[in-house]
């Protein structure tokens, strides 16, 4: 009878095992430097301010939603802010309903920059786009999956 609990943590502690691996495979896959440099040399600009214009393009934020929408400091926000401002890709106007605030939004040429890096990084690398249907449909189950479930577990 005791054999059973330890069959049971040898196989939880094989699954995590797996799951690990399976994380670094899609973070290798995700994090690609090369798509990264791509979307940097399309642009001219860091991969870093390439991401922020498009969340950016999105929608107009306030500063301190920017900063929280790329997880940094709200000095490191207006650095950001700074820079694209000066190369005319956003700019600040005041906020509709907090005087004290300013809305950052995107120009329209750093809402093409958004859309061009956006194309890049949507474009599937050749092995995904190789799969067969039903593959694809079976990961993108399981992806869905564990989205919905990481999103109940914020909650």
């Amino acid at each position: 009878m005791t054999a059973r609990p330890g069959k049971e943590a040898s196989q939880r502690d094989a699954a995590s095992e797996m799951s690990r691996e399976v994380w670094l495979l899609i973070s290798d896959l995700v994090l690609d430097t090369g798509r990264r440099r791509e979307v940097s040399e399309a642009l001219g600009i860091s991969f870093a301010r390439a991401r922020a214009l498009r969340r950016l393009a999105r929608q107009p934020m306030s500063m301190g939603e920017f900063a929280a929408a790329l997880g940094i400091d709200p000095p490191n926000a207006t650095v950001v802010v700074d820079d694209l401002e000066s190369q005319g890709l956003a700019r600040r106007k005041p906020h509709p309903t907090d005087r004290r605030a300013k809305l950052v939004e995107v120009t329209r040429r750093g809402r093409s920059m958004a859309r061009r890096a956006d194309e890049i990084l949507s474009t599937p690398p050749p092995a995904l786009s190789a799969l067969s249907t039903e593959d694809l449909e079976a990961l993108r189950r399981i992806l869905a999956s564990v989205t919905d479930h990481e999103a109940l577990t914020k909650d």
